[in-house]
């Protein structure tokens, strides 16, 4: 009898989402080789190719389709076990993965409704890079994360949409500080590399006058003054900061806030948790995949789209 390892079934589902060998291996936090060592182990026990050739990117064949399926019901069952294992008797808990940006009172309030609907659900909230997130939900131990891009939607996203990076700061701007200081939840966030890019483009230095780790200290400390931070836009709004519109900063980047929920998880209480997540920082439009993982919001405003191949 074959037994079936499962970490080479995470592994293909992390290809098969993401459609890269590359992206997989970052996602994973293990090498190009290594994933690929993986999935030709698992064609080996198989006895089988999963991967079409000849086709271009990465395509599954008809029956690595049918392996995928299979793959996400037995991993299922495999995490509903060590839940089981983990979680006090009695006790079903969601796990929720976003960038520090996101902690704020937009989030409180929306988590509150989420209780009221479902009292009976635990919340566990990690906070994070969203790669580092995107890798942990990856392997079984988050089921809702929260991530930013600069370029496309992630491939598992439930709902994403695009919003504009905006400067916060204490008022308008007429000829910024040298070098400008910069308040960021670190040097690894995505807000902070847009804003060091943004400036040393048009030759401004800058040094991180303060790191964070919460949307409303970096709002708080923006307004008294202490530096300059970027947020989207929408983000900003709900947080009540100050944006600086002056022009004296330079445009910021674009970003693409992605929901993404894992598909092995309980999808009722899951799917909701990703709906009103979306609904505390999304624009007033919203970009939804279409397919199979679509669950359109249903105010008008809402434009479907699929999320695009990696």
């Amino acid at each position: 009898m074959t037994n079936i390892p499962t970490e080479l079934l995470r592994t293909l589902l992390a290809v098969v989402d993401v459609r890269s060998f590359t992206k997989a291996a970052r996602l994973l936090g293990v090498t190009q080789p290594a994933v690929s060592a993986q999935i030709k182990r698992l064609q080996s026990l198989l006895e089988f190719e999963l991967f079409d050739k000849s086709a271009p990117g990465v395509s599954v064949t008809e029956k690595g389709e049918r392996v995928v399926r299979e793959a996400r019901r037995l991993l299922a069952i495999n995490d509903e076990i060590v839940a089981i294992a983990r979680a006090p008797v009695g006790a079903r808990t969601l796990r929720l993965g976003l960038p520090g940006d996101f902690v704020g009172k937009a989030l409180w309030k929306n988590l509150g409704l989420f209780h009221n609907r479902r009292p009976d659900w635990c919340l566990h909230l990690k906070t994070g890079n969203s790669s580092a997130l995107l890798n942990d939900m990856h392997q079984g131990d988050l089921d809702v994360v929260v991530a930013m891009s600069t370029d496309s939607p992630q491939q598992m996203a439930k709902y994403y949409w695009r919003d504009d990076l905006v400067w916060i700061g204490s008022a308008a701007v007429p000829r910024p500080p040298q070098p400008v200081r910069l308040l960021s939840r670190g040097n690894d966030s995505i807000s902070y590399h847009a804003m060091a890019a943004a400036l040393e483009a048009v030759g401004l230095s800058h040094e991180t006058a303060i790191s964070f780790g919460r949307l409303d200290d970096i709002a708080g400390a923006a307004a008294a003054g202490l530096g300059f931070a970027a947020l989207p836009r929408n983000l900003a709004l709900s947080a009540g900061a100050p944006i600086c519109d002056a022009g004296a900063l330079p445009k910021l980047a674009d970003i693409v806030v992605s929901v993404c929920t894992r598909l092995e998880s309980a999808p009722p209480a899951r799917d909701e948790l990703a709906t009103v997540i979306s609904e505390a920082f999304r624009p007033a439009v919203v970009q939804t995949p279409v397919g199979a993982r679509a669950n359109k919001f249903e105010n008008a405003d809402v434009v479907a789209q699929r999320a695009p191949a990696a």
